[in-house]
Parts: structure tokens; sequence; C-alpha cells
């Protein structure tokens, strides 16, 4: 690709820049010359610097300091010229670290997938039409348009703004937003004083701005900066975390044993290198080698599965957060309702209408009095003035899709529109007729949306839409039925807003306001006072069926749910009755002016009890999420504007909507909703849980045969009797046969209680006393196995080798017993058994893991490579049906052990 020009972009003047770019701010670069520009400059892009080369990262599997004590002993092995113990001890190592290198580039390969399959988009300005493209086909001399919440997509020249602040922190350092300008600034103005540019990868807090692309991709400041830095996501959690300190601690106490059993040998008059031998066995049955490839392969499952679910994880910690939720705080618009609007009543002029139909169609009719009305009998002035400032104040529009109307932009507006045809009123015809002239878009601080239009019939007139405490509160009249000014009557409007928020209506509020002629664009102090109140408009957003489901599965698991919504207090009331959000059967709901006065400790108490937060501004998002941290709450928290970011970095996990959610929320958040529905957090949460209930069970299935190989080395060696297991054993077990038996754990599905248990405790230890009960009884029951075994045998028959073998074939069926029983596929057998419902089927993994253990353990003992390579012996027919006697004992122990289970 042919590199990008630089200059000093910011001490030419606007006209000077659209010059060089030979562009017109109004018409933007035609199609051709996209085309040419995307072959010649490429996709706007960033290659960050390559990461650790693949060879690197293979060794670093190595870098495990447990493998370290099996690298030192086959070095020793090899010294003392065992070199095929030697060889199978680095063997293994090596299949180890070809496992783990395997299941981690698996891993970060997905979640990069993942994270490059959240794209942004940006608005621009080709062939004269205004249009909403991927951000990565951005060009050099593309117009661009900012609004807030915006992540900047390129390296822009600003070329006009209005209020625009940019928050430049992650280029420059500068935690507080950048006011901008459009005024050319010296040449070696230093980047964070540059007010007239906009660079890539910073956010829009505030305003609105347009800009021309100077540099994309690498050729931006930030380009620059990413190209020196490796981009490889990340497998660390607080989880991984723990293991690695669970392990540094394992291996001081391994190399304690081992160091003891070797030295009471020596006192006891034992050769060191008998001795030698059992310190191996023993540090090497101490070591969950298949351990770490589990938890790495969990984790990367629980993304995916996650992501099928419409969750897309964009920080990690949040799969192992999930499983702890207690409280989740959503909003309601789009997420528990299904944000497809449609309005049903209208209050104007004093009278008040109703509207049939549903959706986007124009199939419907207003009625008054129960009768159809016609606008061009003129009997309803104000009615039509209306609908007309939903028509002109909006910018979104629709279109046919699948055979039906859907919305481009924000569904509210859709409905706008849609009532507008209805009526008999087109937003083309209109706009025809009325030029708009200015804008000042939607922003969540002040709560309304103006424009400013001039018509030949009518003058310069400000149309606004927005929340009813911000429209009235700047009205000072209002129009009677004939069109009439009369003084706002605020009591009767507020009487009318409550009747349609007890039907579960979303309401706004609709004013104007004439102004001079040479008045040609827009500022807030323009729209203080003296406008005047059009009406209202109140449109119903059902709760989506999925919500409503997902929110009951909440409470049974223990998950307080709470909704929290900018909409009003008595609407917000009607849905979340209607969706069952309710605490203990009741449905407390605050307003955000009750909360703007009270302090921190009133707020702790209101906000346990409370489920409802309406009129909320997004500081007291944050206010309510610090006040649930207080109480030990674990809090996701869900938003979408720019604002939201705080609540939503404050939050255990924030949540981001991927469809209507703003550049800076998604940025903000660990998890982004593809669908930007309720359900999706909850199905979330449920493989969150899965994720450390697997995990759980991993632990569960390893440690009591570590526990029971240690117990069994140490005891032989401190009674100075022959090993039952020799260390080149001990090795097959923990490598092969484990990970082969426990990593299908990993792929385990839900279970049918999974949201029926309350939220697990951040804090707990991985090693729960009820797990630490388990690991000792089932170790307990696994050394004697293997001690029962290989005694009986070497007495009955004399041949050491043959006991070996045959003890440990009866402990690896004993232990398909016990996986059999922590296994969804085991729960299924058995109720099975008992005549009752359930699917086999359901765990195909754990049946495939079986199968290949029992093809592995027939070729440990029957094959002679294996006999000469592991000391192992084959066996006949009868000396097989031996090793299945200790299932018998262990179907038992598996229903003891089972009463405390720790996938439940």
């Amino acid at each position: 690709m042919v590199r990008q020009l630089t200059q000093q972009y910011h001490e030419l003047s606007t006209q000077r820049v659209t010059e060089i770019f030979k562009v017109d701010p109004s018409q933007g670069l035609t199609t051709p010359e996209v085309n040419h520009k995307l072959k010649q400059f490429g996709k706007n892009e960033l290659e960050a610097k390559p990461g650790k080369p693949a060879w690197l990262r293979f060794l670093a599997q190595f870098n495990q300091a447990l493998l370290y004590i099996l690298l030192i002993a086959g070095l020793i092995k090899a010294f003392l010229g065992s070199w095929t113990n030697a060889g199978v001890i680095w063997g293994v190592t090596l299949i180890n670290a070809i496992i783990g290198f395997v299941q981690e580039s698996k891993a970060e390969g997905a979640i990069a997938a993942l994270a490059k399959a959240v794209t942004t988009e940006a608005t621009v300005i080709r062939n004269g039409q205004k249009s909403r493209i991927p951000s990565a086909d951005i060009v050099p001399g593309d117009i661009v348009l900012l609004s807030s919440g915006d992540k900047v997509p390129a390296d822009l020249r600003l070329l006009n703004t209005r209020n625009l602040q940019i928050d430049e922190s992650a280029l420059t350092g500068e935690s507080v937003p950048v006011e901008k300008t459009t005024t050319e600034v010296d040449a070696d103005t230093p980047l964070a004083e540059r007010v007239n540019m906009a660079y890539a990868s910073s956010f829009v807090t505030f305003g609105q701005g347009t800009g021309i692309a100077i540099a994309t991709a690498n050729s931006t400041e930030i380009g620059q900066i990413s190209q020196s830095l490796q981009q490889r996501p990340s497998l660390s959690t607080p989880l991984t975390r723990k293991f690695d300190k669970f392990s540094q601690k394992l291996l001081y106490i391994i190399l304690g044993l081992a160091s003891v059993t070797f030295a009471v040998g020596l006192g006891q008059g034992q050769s060191w290198a008998i001795m030698f031998e059992s310190a191996v066995a023993l540090a090497v049955s101490a070591i969950p080698e298949g351990l770490p490839a589990v938890v790495t392969v969990t984790m990367a499952i629980g993304v995916d599965r996650m992501a099928r679910h419409h969750a897309i994880i964009r920080k990690l910690p949040a799969v192992e957060t999930l499983g702890g939720a207690t409280v989740i705080c959503s909003d309601k618009t789009g997420t528990l309702t299904k944000n497809q609007m449609t309005v049903q009543a209208i209050y104007a002029g004093g009278e008040y209408f109703t509207v049939t139909g549903t959706g986007y169609s124009s199939e419907g009719e207003i009625l008054f009095a129960e009768q159809a009305i016609d606008l061009e009998s003129e009997d309803f002035p104000v009615l039509k003035d209306c609908l007309m400032a939903g028509l002109l104040c909006n910018d979104s529009h629709l279109e046919p899709k699948n055979g039906n109307l859907s919305v481009v932009g924000n569904p509210t507006e859709g409905a706008l529109i849609a009532v507008g045809h209805k009526a008999g009123l087109h937003r083309s015809q209109l706009k025809q007729l009325i030029e708009r002239l200015d804008t000042i878009p939607f922003e969540s601080q002040f709560q309304y949306m103006a424009t400013l239009h001039h018509s030949q019939e009518s003058g310069k007139k400000i149309y606004l839409k927005g929340s009813v405490e911000a429209i009235t509160n700047r009205c000072q009249q209002q129009m009677d039925r004939e069109g009439k000014l009369i003084p706002v009557n605020r009591e009767l409007i507020i009487q009318q807003v409550e009747a349609m928020a007890e039907k579960g209506l979303r309401v706004l509020a609709f004013a104007e306001k004439t102004v001079e002629d040479d008045k040609n664009s827009l500022e807030h102090e323009d729209i203080d006072s003296d406008l005047i109140f059009l009406g209202l408009q109140g449109m119903i957003d059902p709760p989506r069926p999925e919500a409503i489901a997902a929110v009951n599965a909440c409470k049974s698991a223990g998950i307080q749910v709470k909704m929290i919504t900018g909409d009003h207090i008595t609407t917000a009331r009607a849905i979340a009755q209607s969706m069952g959000i309710t605490k203990d059967s009741q449905l407390q709901a605050y307003e955000g002016k009750q909360l703007a006065k009270m302090n921190d400790e009133e707020l702790k108490q209101v906000v346990e009890d409370s489920v409802v937060f309406a009129r909320v501004a997004p500081d007291q998002k944050l206010r309510l999420v610090k006040a649930l941290q207080s109480r030990g709450e674990i809090v996701a928290m869900t938003g979408d504007g720019v604002n939201d970011a705080p609540a939503l970095r404050q939050a255990d996990i924030g949540v981001a909507m991927g469809g209507t959610g703003t550049d800076v929320a998604r940025e903000a958040a660990d998890m982004l909703l593809t669908d930007d529905n309720f359900a999706s957090i909850e199905a979330a949460v449920e493989e969150g849980r899965t994720v450390y209930q697997n995990l759980q069970k991993a632990i569960a299935f390893i440690l009591p045969v570590n526990g029971g190989e240690s117990m069994t080395i140490l005891i032989s060696a401190l009674f100075a009797r022959d090993l039952p297991i020799l260390s080149l054993q001990v090795l097959w077990l923990n490598m092969v046969n484990s990970v082969t038996m426990t990593v299908p754990l990993a792929f385990e599905p839900k279970s049918e209680r999974v949201m029926q248990l309350p939220p697990r405790n951040p804090q707990q230890s991985l090693l729960s006393k009820t797990l630490l009960q388990r690991i000792l009884a089932v170790s307990i029951f696994n050394w004697i196995l293997i001690f029962g075994m290989f005694e009986w045998v070497r007495q009955t028959t004399g041949e050491i080798n043959l006991a070996r073998t045959m003890a440990i074939q009866a402990l690896v069926i004993g232990r398909i017993v016990y996986l059999l029983s922590i296994s969804q596929l085991g729960g299924a057998i058995f109720r099975k058994l008992k005549g009752q419902a359930g699917k086999i089927n359901d765990a195909p993994a754990i049946a495939i893991g079986i199968l290949c253990t029992v093809i592995l353990q027939i070729i440990f003992s029957q094959w002679s490579v294996m006999n000469k390579l592991f000391a192992t012996a084959p066996l006949d027919l009868t000396q097989w049906l031996i090793c299945l006697v200790p299932a018998i004992p262990a179907i038992p122990l598996s229903l003891f052990v089972n009463r405390i289970d720790p996938a439940e």
C-alpha cells in the first residue's frame, strides 16, 4: 500500500485542506474516488507489531514451576544412565507443552476473532448523501460526521464544530475532554493542544462536528504508537492467577515431601537410587499436570458459548465474574422490551386521541371519540402540528425489509414517522416544503432534540421533542382545540402523562417556537424559554417474552433484577409489574430527583429493596452501582450512552449494547450484547456459572488421583516397601489418562439446576471445605484400591509388573465410574435406569473421552512396546475381569461424595 503523506494539517485553513484532498465537504468523495483510495491506501485497520513468534510461545509452555521438577528429574535419570526413563519423562513433558500450546493458541484465536467481529461504524458524506459505513472503509479525504458517543475513526482535520468535546486520554494522557474548534494553530503546537484536530481512537463526549480524514490506519497518530505494541489477547484471569498461586504452594509442598521421603529412606539404609526413584515418583504423582490445559480449554469454551448466546466477551475475567453476579441493573428500552415502538395515544389541543395498528406499518387510524379523523378537515390543527413536530424533529427513516417496514435509526422516531403516515403526513413531502437549517441532537443531560426549519408559509420555526419535564419546563403557552394560545396547564398535562404511563406507554412531549428570519443556527439558549406546548404522544414498547422468562430465571437463581431507565416512573413501574420485576412481591420505585437528595448512606438503604429507578441521570447510575457494591453485591450494569461509561467501568460486569450502544459505552464494557436483549445477559450468567462448575468438576476429578498416588508412594517409601506405581506409570496416569478424561469436562453442558442455586461468593476459595472433603474421601479410596490390588496380585502371582499393571487398570476403571458420577452423562444414564426422562446424548464429549481412555489403557498393557517403556504386563480376560471388581465399591462411594455435588 502507498504510504500516506504526512503534513501539518493543523496549521492549514479548512479551505486549504479541502483543496489538498480535492473534495467538496457538502458532497464528499464519489464512489470511484473511494475505490481508488482503498486500493491506494488500503483498509483503515491498525496493524500491530507481531506478537511473540510461535516457537517462543511454545517454549513458554515449559515455564511452569511444576514442570521444572519433571525436567530436572529427566536430567538426573539420564545422568544415571536410565535413558529410557528420561526419554519418557521428557516425552510426556513435551506432550504437555504441545497440548498447552495448541489449546492456548485456539483460545487466543477465538477471543481475537470475536474482538474483530465487533466492528465500529462511522457516518460519512459520500456522493452527496449521508451514510453509515464500517470504520475500516474510511479513506483519506472522506468527510466524517461526529456526534456524542462516537469513536473517532481516523485522524481528522475539523471543518466545523458545535460544542464539540473529545476525550483524547488514550493518546495524550489528558483526562479532561478537550473542547474543539476549527481555527488553525501553529505548526509546532504539541499534539495535545491541536484543538482543530480529532485523532483516531479518541471519543466524542459531547457535541457534534465534521472533519476531513487526513490519515488512516497505521498513518494515524495512534497507529504509529500501536506498531510498537504487541496486541495479543490475554488469557490471564483472577481464576487462572489463583491456579498459579496454588501451583506455587503445591511446588513447595511436593519438594518438601520428596526431600523428606528421600532422607528417611537413606536413613533406613536403602540405596539412594531406589530412594531417588521414590522421590521422583512422589513428586510426579502430586503434580496435577492436566489441570492447566483444562482451565484454558474451559475458559475458551465459555467465551465461545456466550458468543452463541449473543454475548461477546471483551475482557476474559468477565467469564468467571458473571457466574457470581448477584444483581443485574438493566435498562428498560430495547433490553427488557422489544424496542419496537407503536404510538397508541396522543394528547393535543386539550383532546385525547387513540391510534390503531401495530409496528411501523401505515395501516391504522387516529380515532377521536372512537371515530376516525381526517386532518384535511382542519378540525384538529394542533394534532397536525404535534404530528409534524414528530416527523420533522427526526433523524430516522423507514425502509422495506423482508416484506415489512423497519426503522433505520431510532425505534422511537420510527413510531413517530409511522403515526404521521397513518394521518396522511409523509416525511419526504414535508422535507421538500420545509427545509431543515440546523439541529441540536439528543443529549442525555438535556433530554431533548431540537431542529430549526424554514418554510415559505410559516417562516422559521424550532421544533422540540423530548421528556415531558424537559419540554414543559420550557413552555409558557399551549394551544387549545382551535389552535389559539392559552397559558400552559402543567397539572392537566401531568394527569394525561400519568394516564398514559399507567398503561405502560412511553410518553414524549412536543413543542415549537417561531423565531426571526435572520436565525440560521440553533443554540441551547434559544430554547430555554418561550416555547409553545403542542402535545404528547404515548407509545407502547411491549416486553420481550424471553426477557420475562429470563427475569424469572434470575430470581430463581438468587439474582436481583433492577430496572434503571430514563422513562417516566409510572411507565417504568407498569412495565416492571408486567415482567415480574419485584423483590419479595414488592415493587418499590424511585425517581432520579429523589435519589439526588439522598446521601450515600440513605442510598445504600434504598438501593437494596427498590427494583425500579426512573428518570435516572447517568451520574446517578454510577452512584447506584457503588451503593450496591458497598453492600457486597456483584453488579452487572447495562448501558448504551456516552455518559454511561463511568458506571460500566465501575460495575463488576459492564454490559454494552452492540446494536444501539455508543462506541464509548462499548469500549468501557466487559461484554457486548449483539442483540441488546436481557435474555442474553441471563444466558451469559448461566454460561459463567457453568464454566466455574466445570472447573470445579475438573479439580474434583484430577486431585483425588494425585492424592491417592501420592499417599501410596509416600507410605510405601516410608515403610521401605516396593512402589505400587513407578514414576513413569504415574506420568502416564497424570498426563495421558487424566487429560483424556478431564478435558471433556470442559465441554459439559449446563446442568438443569444451574439457575436454581444462589450466586457464588467471589471470595470463595477454589478448594472449599466440602470440595476438600470430597477430594480426601476419594483420595483414600484410590490409595486403598491401588495398594490393595497391587499387594493382592503380587502375593498371589509373585509378578510385580503384573501387580502394578492391574493396580493401574483397576484405578482407571474406578475413575471412569467416578467421572460418570460427576458428569451430565452419568446423571442421564442413572435417570434412564430409573425410568425417568433424560437425554444421554447431551454430553458426547464425556463418552468420547471414556472411549479414548479404554483404548489407550488396552494399548498401555497389551502392546509390547508399552510394556518395555512403562514396565507393564499384558492381561488375560480373567485379569481384566478382576480389574473391574473395584468398580463395585466405587459406585456407593460416588453416591456418598455426591451428596455435595461440586457441579451444583
